[in-house]
């Protein structure tokens, strides 16, 4: 592969499902009784659909690497919570549940390992005291060039400025409000176009106005209670093309009538933790205008 390519090639960091099943209650959508009574069948079930959107992602040209299951870690398989990543710098995630403390540990050895393959030339920890759940709170918008950044549940408001500090671009908050969308990824997807998808009833009305303010009302996409409650903002982009767990046919048309493909991929197993595709992945290789002027320039 020349070197023009590699710079232009997705990359993914995903991480099997051997150990995943629902055993604590963080947000509403956990039930571990639920997930007990449905014993090995669920299990299964989540390492097929997780192979189903890992192929998807494959089929669709992308690098995907991976993180090693842990036992006793069941949500670690949702690597986009594990750091923040653009211009190949790792800001690793502080996690606010001790549930998920526990998969620090893991995740930075993980981002230093890759860094080790020259994959990444930069890991970081936040300041002490500021929560922010990686790219699940903390969303890059290539189109504006800046971040979005969920706070209110998960992350808190002043990891604003620690992402500001470390990438030297814009981060923009948007306060959440409904604790079934605790992240901003499964309310919140910005499209290489421009274009966003958003569930307004997960967003304070400050957060709703600013929304308004940096998004062109034929830029916005919102969501159905229905569509919301699919996770469908929870999708991942390969430019063209938008990976979900499942949507309405309205959506599908709004998203086709924008020049998307809509690719669905079941991942209902996952969606009994309060995930779905956006959250079982993290895009490696996010980078700046300029960075990516750089990289090419020296390239060539």
């Amino acid at each position: 592969m020349n070197a023009h390519a590699s710079l232009s090639q997705p990359r993914f960091l995903m991480c099997r499902p051997q150990h995943f099943a629902v055993t604590y209650s963080i947000n509403p959508w956990m039930d571990p009784a639920s997930w007990a009574d449905g014993g090995e069948a669920l299990r299964a079930g989540a390492a097929r659909q997780w192979d189903g959107l890992y192929r998807a992602l494959l089929a669709r040209g992308t690098a995907v690497e991976t993180v090693e299951s842990a036992e006793g870690l069941p949500d670690l398989v949702f690597t986009a919570n594990g750091a923040v990543v653009l211009d190949r710098k790792a800001v690793l995630a502080r996690f606010f549940h001790p549930e998920r403390q526990r998969e620090q540990p893991v995740f930075a050895a993980g981002f230093r390992a890759l860094q080790a393959r020259g994959l990444l030339d930069e890991v970081v920890e936040l300041p002490r005291g500021v929560a922010l759940e990686g790219a699940g709170d903390c969303i890059w918008d290539r189109r504006r060039g800046l971040f979005w950044m969920g706070h209110g549940f998960r992350s808190s408001l002043a990891a604003r400025d620690a992402i500001e500090e470390q990438f030297g671009v814009s981060c923009l908050p948007l306060a959440l409000a409904d604790p079934r969308f605790y992240h901003l990824d499964t309310a919140f997807c910005a499209l290489p176009c421009g274009g966003v998808i958003y569930y307004p009833g997960a967003f304070s009305g400050v957060a709703l106005d600013l929304i308004h303010e940096r998004v062109a009302p034929a830029q916005r996409i919102p969501l159905s209670r229905a569509d919301a409650a699919r996770f469908a903002a929870n999708a991942v982009c390969v430019d063209r093309v938008v990976v979900m767990s499942s949507c309405s046919d309205t959506l599908r048309r709004g998203l086709e009538s924008r020049g998307y493909t809509v690719v669905e991929t079941p991942l209902h197993a996952f969606l009994r933790s309060g995930g779905s595709a956006c959250c079982l992945t993290l895009r490696l290789d996010h980078r700046t205008a300029a960075a990516q002027a750089s990289a090419v320039t020296t390239a060539a």
